[in-house]
């Protein structure tokens, strides 16, 4: 029976971010230390306290050319019209490399290339020198006593060098934080090829301690504990003897085994718990024993966000140094965006350059799917008192990867196809700053993103039922009089995708609505979708008779993951995906799939690039062994 201190708590507070913030950077007291680390190690880190030389540099006066080091005066008057000569026997000169010592009574260095050599005792010169020319004097880089760098300053490689010429050999950086990661959780494992149904791989731990490294702290991660409060409440009380900033993840939200809160606030401050952000609401900001613990969603894109912003500032003002923002590009919008007022959205964003502007188009915005994070190019800031953005709008977005790979960037939109990922990485292999940004929104949505100029490419692969024919007649209706490229690009096998061993012997439509399958479907305006529906209307069969019509995928493999879930599903798609998921497939039809592109595109270098790779030997046997595909590269179609 579950303790009553513990009841679910439905409450989470709306407060604005910055405040909670401020809430929490006010009450982080801390006893920053000093280490002492070899200078040759030290590079990254922080330094504690202002750094003087303890030596010049040059440390004596220095020759800075190859050449004769002479005393200018006995130099005076010399001309092409009076030549003087020096003897070395007599004193007069010395030969010099480079970083030699010029000592007394030589003030001047000649280059040798202004030296006339008539024997080894005699030298001839018909320019006069200046007192101190090409000499380097001492400290003329650095003087003995000379700050060389402030406190709160992050070590380069050229601070080592510095650092070293002026006879630090040991500097003085703070300590990073120590940070203890406690991942919490029932069902929760280790990182494992063996995980059973119910069980989620703990991976938020190594990426809430990467970021720590990043940022500068120095994480420790505990082994997980279960949902347990006297067993959680120990190991916060425990962390908080040894740290400076304690992260206990999931159990931050308010169900029944969402302890966070609760445990904070009986031995501890609870600061905030709730913030209005969408994702990452849920956090938990507390104070124990004098040691900040905050609690982050379980859910992983909710958890980075929140991380980057509570943690981070905390990692900042112990190593007393300020944060570095993001750089921001100006885009527009290629789709609408609904957001809900009196939260800020975080909206992750794939940018393209096309037609030379920046389009940005929103990726997955559920909180627990990391590819989100992963695939992002930046993130979309949407405002608490604003309920959305509109298609076309002209916003600013942080930037997670350089304008210049960005404006590389191959933008695709369109139906799915497992190829895709192929190209892109054949392209990246060719040129590191090229690869294609892939929107799968479908065949119609990829054809309409062309016609707006908001993508590159479309992969398209659209049945007309009147003619039987693939994609040429929506182009003829949807982009007449377009300079427009249609790539015929594969030929590949669309069939049901079955359970292995096809349990319930699945041959023709009739076999979902007959035998009551649960069908997966393609979201509105997939090729796939398009072509299921053509095949209900062929056998007189209503959508609201099939099992699951509604509920929408939008990739192949998504439908093959799904039947590979339930054993009495059944899906449409390609060969290749149900291969992958080791399914049956029981073929159904050859459908073209083709690459629809402007021609300004195709003449590109990125379109030329494309053509390339795709007419390459490296892709054709790829795609092989996918299966279910042939090549079809052989000529194109232009519309005007």
């Amino acid at each position: 029976m579950q303790d009553n201190r513990y009841r679910r708590q439905i409450y989470l507070e709306d407060k604005p971010k910055q405040q909670a913030l401020t809430e929490l950077l006010n009450a982080f007291e801390f006893d920053r230390k000093i280490e002492y680390i070899p200078t040759a190690e030290s590079l990254g880190r922080i330094t504690a306290l202002p750094i003087y030389a303890n030596l010049s540099q040059p440390h004596y006066h220095a020759s800075a050319m190859d050449g004769i080091a002479v005393t200018a005066c006995y130099t005076y008057g010399a001309h092409e019209d009076n030549p003087i000569q020096l003897k070395l026997s007599e004193g007069q000169f010395t030969y010099v490399d480079t970083g030699n010592p010029i000592l007394a009574p030589f003030d001047a260095v000649i280059m040798i290339e202004n030296v006339h050599i008539i024997n080894e005792d005699t030298i001839e010169i018909i320019e006069p020198a200046t007192p101190w020319q090409h000499i380097r004097p001492i400290g003329e880089d650095v003087v003995t006593g000379e700050m060389l760098l402030p406190q709160g300053h992050k070590l380069r490689p050229v601070d080592l060098g510095a650092l070293l010429a002026g006879g630090v050999l040991e500097a003085p950086v703070v300590k990073k934080p120590n940070i203890v990661i406690i991942p919490t959780g029932n069902e929760i494992v280790s990182p494992s090829l063996n995980v059973q149904p119910g069980e989620i791989i703990e991976t938020n731990g190594t990426v809430f301690a990467s970021y720590a490294v990043e940022w500068g702290g120095c994480p420790h991660i505990q082994p997980i504990v279960k949902d347990d409060p006297d067993l959680i409440r120990s190991e916060i009380l425990n962390a908080t003897k040894t740290a400076d900033i304690v992260i206990i993840n999931a159990g931050s939200s308010a169900g029944s085994k969402d302890y966070t809160v609760h445990i904070i606030n009986e031995i501890g401050t609870v600061l905030s718990h709730g913030v209005a952000t969408r994702p990452g609401k849920p956090v938990v900001l507390g104070k124990v024993n004098d040691t900040i613990v905050v609690g982050l969603p379980g859910y992983p894109v909710s958890a980075y966000l929140a991380m980057e912003w509570f943690v981070r500032p905390l990692i900042s003002k112990y190593l007393g140094i300020s944060e570095t923002n993001r750089e921001t590009l100006s885009v527009k919008l290629g789709r609408r965006i609904v957001s809900n007022m009196g939260s800020e959205d975080f909206v992750r964003m794939n940018i393209g350059y096309v037609n030379g502007q920046f389009i940005a188009n929103p990726l997955t915005r559920a909180a627990g799917v990391t590819m989100s994070m992963v695939r992002a190019d930046g993130l979309l800031v949407v405002p608490a008192d604003s309920l959305g953005l509109e298609q076309g709008e002209e916003v600013d977005i942080e930037l997670y990867k350089p304008v210049e790979v960005i404006e590389k960037s191959i933008l695709f939109s369109g139906s799915h196809d497992l190829t895709i990922d192929i190209i892109s990485s054949l392209i990246r292999a060719r040129d590191i700053n090229r690869q294609i940004i892939s929107s799968h929104t479908g065949s119609m949505a990829g054809l309409i993103a062309i016609k707006k100029g908001e993508a590159h490419i479309a992969g398209i692969h659209l049945l007309d039922p009147e003619t039987g024919e693939y994609n040429l007649p929506f182009i003829s209706k949807y982009l007449k009089g377009e300079n427009i490229v249609l790539l015929r690009f594969l030929k590949r096998e669309q069939g049901w995708i079955v359970p292995k061993g096809n349990p319930y012997e699945v041959k023709a439509i009739e076999d979902l609505k007959e035998k009551q399958l649960h069908f997966v479907n393609r979201q509105k305006g997939a090729g796939t979708r398009i072509l299921f529906d053509h095949l209900l209307k062929k056998s007189n069969i209503s959508s609201f008779e099939i099992n699951g019509y509604q509920r929408e995928m939008f990739s192949h493999l998504s439908v093959a993951a799904e039947v590979k879930q339930d054993n009495k599903s059944v899906g449409l798609g390609i060969y290749s995906a149900a291969k992958a998921m080791d399914l049956d497939f029981i073929p159904l039809a050859d459908e073209s799939y083709d690459l629809l592109m402007t021609r300004d595109f195709y003449e590109s270098e990125g379109g030329r690039l494309l053509e390339s790779v795709l007419r390459s030997e490296d892709f054709a046997t790829t795609v092989a062994e996918l299966g279910g595909y042939k090549v079809d590269c052989d000529f194109v179609s232009m519309f005007y």
